[in-house]
């Protein structure tokens, strides 16, 4: 399951993806301050992405069990 988070704060730890690079594959938020996401992707490694314009989306890692 994803879930639109663009105006939540996001607590590292958090599971997402990019809907517009899905080619950076699964990422983890690493912080979330003032609207700037620091994000460590699989394929990309670690991205500073403007939280409002990113298209961000939480993967509920609960979603399978």
């Amino acid at each position: 399951m994803i879930m639109d988070n663009n105006n939540l704060d996001m607590p590292p730890g958090t599971l997402v993806e990019n809907s517009k690079s899905p080619n950076w594959g699964i990422g983890q938020v690493q912080s979330c301050i003032n609207g700037k996401v620091t994000v460590n992707f699989e394929n990309v490694g670690k991205k500073v992405l403007n939280q409002d314009s990113s298209d961000l989306r939480i993967i509920d890692a609960n979603a399978n069990r």
